[in-house]
């Protein structure tokens, strides 16, 4: 018994440990974050760049496949300074639901460092609370059920979603769910 506490507890810690480094390599030196407009969203695509870090092929396949993103863009974007998984998953999410090509989001983002998600949402008229911003929540969700991860959703998606738990506020990385062993 006693054993068992152990590795669970090593388990536990191991992931806190995984979801505080995955959060400040999110936020970067200046300690932003994604600020998408959304703290449900932003949340989500910490948790995100925690998935892409152990699981790369998958989360390649998912923009490609379901965000109309060419592999090589997406390969570019996540080799580019500055940018997370995260990052390339929003540009990608955020440029369908414009109609735009992806590299076009994301070169809007990159020509202004200082300029943030929300700020690119707003330009292209998918602010957080219209109805093309719910698709890319929705979207998040789909792409967890692709994954097998679990997810909880916010109150605005809980009507589409009745059968899944309901986020508790606090901090977007201590609601990142652990990423699954490999198997």
């Amino acid at each position: 018994m006693t054993r068992l506490l152990r590795k669970r507890s090593a388990a536990l810690l191991l992931a806190a440990s995984l979801g505080a480094t995955t959060l400040a390599h999110a936020q970067g030196a200046s300690g932003s974050g994604p600020h998408s407009g959304d703290a449900w969203v932003d949340g989500r695509l910490v948790d995100i760049g925690a998935y892409a870090s152990t699981y790369r092929e998958s989360f390649v396949d998912e923009l490609a496949r379901y965000h109309r993103a060419p592999r090589p863009l997406v390969a570019e974007l996540l080799a580019r300074p500055g940018w997370t998984p995260g990052d390339v998953y929003f540009a990608c999410s955020l440029a369908m639901q414009a109609g735009r090509p992806c590299r076009e989001v994301a070169e809007m983002h990159s020509a202004e460092p200082v300029r943030d998600w929300a700020s690119v949402a707003a330009s292209l008229g998918v602010s957080a609370g219209t109805p093309a911003f719910h698709r890319i929540k929705r979207d998040i969700v789909a792409s967890y059920q692709r994954w097998a991860r679990p997810v909880s959703v916010d109150d605005e998606l809980a009507p589409d979603f009745p059968q899944r738990a309901r986020a508790t506020g606090g901090h977007p990385a201590k609601q990142a769910s652990q990423i699954p062993p490999a198997g």
